[in-house]
């Protein structure tokens, strides 16, 4: 499941850059930033700033507590570095 998770991360990195500079969306870089960081309700709060619905919310905090379970820091810093090389691409 670990690998599946990276793949879904690198995936929705991959949808949201933008085709002039590969420069992913500071929206995106935020959320992911919060997603793989250790506080659950900074990063329900920011899912709230787009989506303030209850069921969204609790989704959110639950998958959040899902990532703090199951991702080690390793596999974290793997998806960071992922994403880094990401923006980082001279193609782009």
């Amino acid at each position: 499941m670990k690998l599946t998770g990276a793949l879904v991360l690198l995936g929705a990195a991959l949808l949201l850059t933008s085709g002039g500079n590969c420069g992913i969306c500071p929206a995106l870089k935020e959320d992911l930033a919060l997603f793989l960081g250790p506080s659950v309700p900074d990063y329900v709060e920011f899912v709230s700033q787009y989506k303030n619905e209850s069921a969204v919310l609790k989704n959110a905090e639950n998958l959040k507590m899902c990532v703090n379970n199951k991702l080690t820091e390793e596999d974290k810093e793997n998806v960071k570095s992922l994403t880094a090389k990401i923006e980082a691409y001279p193609l782009c």
